[in-house]
């Protein structure tokens, strides 16, 4: 049967996956904590698990991305550095760490995705600031302990950010 022929079927006398996903949800929940087995759109419900892990990467990477991207712009922009840079860094790093401390089988993809979030975050460095794309390395010039740890002061008074 094909991809297409599978979700357009109902689950065993269920919402059809791709006729209304919020039912089908609330259906597949629903037989599972029933044990119906035999009712689940086996198909559909493997492909939304995974689904959910890869978002929880894409959002690993989308934080470090942030963190990255402001700590290019504070070294190449000096002049133009600003407390909300320093905000963004401290913000991102704190979801970053939940979503390692939600999900601790992310660790084992950290260079992955330290590589994609630099990636992105020198090409919109580039962007953001103007300056030419080789005005930034193409391999991260931090480490990953840097990323995380690097001090940044919020406050002009407060050394340990």
């Amino acid at each position: 049967m094909t991809a297409s022929a599978r979700a357009a079927r109902p689950a065993e006398t269920g919402t059809a996956y791709a006729d209304d996903f919020y039912a089908w949800t609330q259906e597949q929940g629903a037989r599972l904590r029933a044990g119906d087995l035999t009712g689940l759109d086996r198909e559909n419900l493997a492909e939304e698990i995974e689904s959910l892990g890869r978002s929880q990467f894409s959002s690993l990477v989308g934080a470090w991305r942030i963190v990255l991207l402001h700590m290019l712009k504070w070294d190449h922009q000096p002049s133009r550095r600003t407390r909300s840079w320093v905000i963004s860094i401290a913000t991102h790093r704190v979801a970053a760490a939940d979503e390692l401390a939600d999900s601790p089988g992310l660790k084992s993809r950290r260079v992955e995705a330290m590589e994609r979030a630099y990636r992105r975050a020198r090409l919109e460095a580039a962007d953001e600031t103007g300056l030419p794309l080789k005005t930034f390395p193409e391999t991260c010039p931090y480490t990953h302990d840097e990323m995380l740890t690097r001090p940044f002061a919020i406050d002009p008074d407060d050394t340990t950010a």
